[in-house]
C-alpha cells in the first residue's frame, strides 16, 4: 500500500491540555480511527533554535526530543494535521511517502 509516512516532533515534557502532548497525538490518531502511531524518546539531538540537547546517566527527563510517527493514507494525514492546526499547536512535522504493508507470518 502507498502512503504517508506522517512524523512529528515534540519536547517529551510538552503538554497540550494537561497530557504530555506525544499522548496526546497517539490519542487523536487513534480517535480518528488510524490504526497505529508509535512514539520514540531521542538519545540527543538539536533544533531551529541550536541548542544541543542530550541524555546524561545521572539527568532527569524531560528536555529531549521524542518524534511520533504514523504510516497513513495521504487522507488521514492530511485529518491529523488539520486535527493538530485545529487545536493550534505549533508542532514540528515531516510527510513523505512510503510503501507499507504486512507480511504474511504463516510460513
Amino acid at each position: 500500500m502507498k502512503g504517508t509516512l506522517l512524523r512529528f516532533y515534540v519536547h517529551e515534557s510538552r503538554k497540550h491540555r494537561h497530557i504530555l502532548l506525544y499522548e496526546w497525538l497517539l490519542e487523536r490518531a487513534k480517535g480518528l480511527g488510524i490504526h497505529g502511531g508509535s512514539a520514540f524518546r531521542a538519545i540527543a539531538g538539536f533544533g531551529r533554535h541550536g541548542v544541543m540537547r542530550e541524555e546524561h546517566f545521572f539527568e532527569l527527563a524531560g528536555d529531549l526530543t521524542v518524534q511520533v510517527d504514523f504510516a497513513v493514507s495521504d487522507d488521514d494525514a492530511q485529518r491529523l494535521i488539520d486535527l493538530v492546526t485545529a487545536e493550534h499547536v505549533g508542532i514540528f512535522y515531516m510527510r513523505a511517502p512510503v510503501e507499507f504493508g504486512v507480511t504474511d507470518g504463516a510460513g
